[in-house]
């Protein structure tokens, strides 16, 4: 059973971000709704959003590619996004236009080989972003660099609905300003879409605050299950969805190459590898991308951990199961209120957003793990 001191460790480092975020934000707010704007342009005339990482700043990467493109807002248009990190300074070189857009990502002390990649990007006129933080925490910073990429992400369809060059629609024009083909004017937009972005970050520090106060305790007992199955030569197990499948690779690397020099712990994330991914989705169906791996890969000491946000994905489902089957221990990180997940018992150590919008789900599951391994590694150390 956990201890109260445990349980309090985990709500203090919860509320510890919050404490970050409420500053970082109401200052930064008007000059991300500006860059907003910008990339609004950008994408309207045609340009990309090229994003690159080191190791594991590389999933952020991989992160805003997936939401870009395959965006979860109904009705929200692709936008062209590629995940550059695998060999970055060659593709950019290759790929870079003047209207284009380019994020690197690295640790809060900044990385030289991506600013200099940036410094080249800028110079052939993309738009570049480099991320910095007030904290100095790797994990607290990955984690708010995670919302602003979430919220310009967000914002940036405000601006294309008030500024979008598109179809003729005559005298109703004013009744769909996102359709005419006068671009309007969206200088006004910029306190709101800041103030939007504050509301949003605000939105995290409520949710932190419910877990903390709800889950501190369950959140300290899902890391003693784990520390029991390391014990006994077990290792982590992570796969999900989308966003989800960038946090599992996020996690399996914070645990085998740990950011806060912690002592490694045996992980693998099933969604690491495309073309295992795409192999097993084509020839036997997305539903057994996770399923299939996870009778390759488990053994009755390790911990399945899905990560998702409502629950019920099919391949969800199907790992899960028989993981329970094979007498994994079942962990998921979820949304919502746990969907088929929690309803049919397949999660032993069920950990719940109390959420039902997927950005701030997503952000605040990271935040949950990045504080399971800050407590396994207080633990180790004790």
């Amino acid at each position: 059973m956990p201890t109260a001191t445990q349980a309090a460790f985990v709500a203090q480092r919860l509320l510890e971000r919050n404490r970050v975020s409420a500053t970082f934000f109401p200052a930064e707010s008007e000059r991300l709704a500006r860059a907003c704007q910008g990339m609004a342009e950008r994408f309207l005339r045609g340009g990309r959003l090229l994003a690159f990482g080191r190791g594991h700043y590389a999933t952020d990467a991989q992160h805003v590619s997936v939401e870009f493109v395959h965006p979860v807002i109904v009705g929200k248009r692709a936008l062209p996004a590629l995940d550059l990190s695998l060999l970055f300074r060659d593709w950019l070189a290759a790929l870079v236009l003047p209207d284009d857009m380019v994020m690197g990502f690295g640790p809060p002390e900044g990385d030289p080989e991506v600013a200099e990649a940036l410094r080249l990007a800028g110079a052939r006129g993309a738009q570049t972003f480099a991320f910095s933080s007030p904290s100095p925490d790797p994990y607290i910073h990955q984690e708010l660099i995670e919302i602003v990429y979430h919220t310009l992400w967000e914002t940036v369809h405000v601006f294309f609905e008030h500024g979008a060059l598109g179809h003729e629609v005559g005298k109703s024009s004013f009744l769909y300003p996102y359709l005419g083909k006068q671009k309007q004017d969206t200088g006004s937009l910029i306190a709101e879409v800041a103030a939007s972005i504050q509301m949003k970050a605000r939105d995290d520090e409520r949710l932190r605050e419910e877990v903390a106060r709800d889950q501190a305790e369950r959140i300290a007992g899902a890391v003693a299950a784990i520390r029991q199955r390391v014990a006994k030569g077990g290792k982590l197990i992570l796969f999900g969805n989308g966003g989800s499948a960038t946090d599992a690779n996020d996690w399996a690397l914070d645990c085998v190459a740990p950011l806060k020099g912690f002592r490694p712990i045996p992980a693998v994330s099933l969604a690491m590898e495309p073309a295992i991914v795409s192999a097993l989705a084509n020839d036997l169906g997305s539903e057994a991308v996770f399923l299939r791996q996870l009778i390759a890969q488990g053994r009755p000491q390790d911990v399945a951990v899905a990560i998702s946000t409502s629950g019920g994905s099919a391949n969800i489902l199907a790992a899960l199961g028989e993981a329970k089957k094979r007498g994994l221990l079942t962990m998921a990180l979820l949304g919502y209120d746990g969907g088929e997940t929690v309803r049919r018992g397949l999660a032993e150590l069920p950990l719940v957003v109390p959420c039902d919008y997927v950005p701030r789900i997503q952000e605040v599951q990271a935040s949950m793990y990045h504080v399971m391994l800050e407590l396994l590694a207080e633990e180790e150390a004790g």
